[in-house]
């Protein structure tokens, strides 16, 4: 099947790009970036030579688009509304990698994101592409919404036990820190190398926009607190919760265990997690500590921003709607050392 890409050249973008590139059914046809149309992939980014040779990426072409039977879009939140509603029912599969069809409630987008949206009822037609969690509702459909990168590394570990009743699902502590590349390619001056480089903080302190959507996954009331690393990719979820009932480690890791055991891309590990454990795979590690002596329940969650928090997600979500193998085109194994 052929296979467009909007936002071709932004990070999500070029992880489609490498991703796809060893893809068993979906080729890669038109790659559109407004911002980059012209130049040829190979000198954006050199790495992609092999594959794609002197492809050039064009300009958004809704014709070209409507071409192919699946297309990809990784335009920034709130510019995709503008180009899905044109394709959906058009196209076989629409798969929006950006924030525009994650959340339920359009009055939240007004709130989080700080523009209005323009299509609300489209909201109710996709199809939420956190995979582990909502896989039954991804055979067919038209329409699906990648999650965000925290979102799928809190969710994996919190959404389980909120839906099993075993956590309190209020007061649900989030930190997570994440690599530079999950502020997207444009330049920032909180990105520099210069700022970023042997530092370590948080931002959007209560304002994050995933917020909404980590509780909306999770069915808990969350405080998240992003942190910025100092490294490219990768993201570190640690969650505090409270128990319902008696609980250890084990338990928790065996219930983890019990839950995730068809799922290829999932890990419970009786270690801690890391990020460097899943840099380049489609994969997410998941680990648990319980604290008796303050009755806490510490949830650890690792992956790739950019793979299992992004683009590898999309093409997970994507082969089980096209009805492919789901790990079709995917890594499991981190890149090593």
């Amino acid at each position: 099947m052929k296979a467009g890409i909007v936002g071709a050249t932004g990070y999500l973008g070029a992880e489609l790009l490498r991703l796809l590139a060893t893809h068993p059914h979906l080729e890669v046809g038109p790659v559109q970036a407004d911002s980059t149309a012209g130049t040829p992939l190979s000198t954006l980014y050199p790495g992609l030579w092999q594959v794609y040779g002197d492809r050039v990426v064009g300009r958004y072409d809704l014709d070209a688009l409507l071409a192919c039977e699946v297309v990809f879009v990784a335009l920034p939140s709130g510019l995709s509304q503008g180009v899905i509603p044109h394709l959906v029912g058009k196209v076989r599969l629409v798969v929006d990698l950006g924030a525009d069809f994650r959340l339920k409630d359009p009055a939240l987008y007004d709130q989080w994101y700080g523009f209005t949206h323009q299509h609300p009822k489209m909201l109710s037609e996709s199809t939420y592409g956190l995979v582990e969690i909502n896989r039954g509702a991804l055979n067919g459909a038209p329409l699906i919404s990648s999650p965000g990168c925290y979102v799928t590394a809190a969710s994996l570990a919190l959404a389980p036990l909120v839906r099993a009743g075993k956590i309190e699902p209020t007061g649900v502590i989030v930190d997570a820190a994440s690599g530079t590349s999950g502020a997207g390619k444009d330049p920032q001056p909180s990105t520099h190398h210069a700022q970023v480089n042997e530092n370590y903080v948080a931002y959007a302190v209560t304002t994050h926009r995933h917020t909404p959507e980590i509780e909306q996954a999770t069915g808990a009331s969350v405080l998240f607190t992003p942190h910025l690393l100092p490294m490219t990719r990768g993201i570190l979820a640690t969650m505090y919760v409270r128990p319902i009932g008696e609980t250890s480690t084990q338990a928790t890791l065996d219930f983890f265990r019990d839950v995730y055991r068809d799922d290829q891309f999932v890990t419970i590990t009786d270690g801690l997690p890391s990020t460097r454990d899943t840099y380049g795979s489609n994969s997410v590690h998941i680990g648990a500590r319980f604290d008796t002596r303050s009755g806490t329940l510490i949830l650890f969650s690792a992956l790739d921003n950019l793979t299992k928090g992004g683009s590898g997600q999309a093409i997970q979500a994507a082969n089980i709607a096209l009805g492919f193998d789901e790990g079709a085109g995917l890594p499991k194994v981190a890149l090593l050392p």
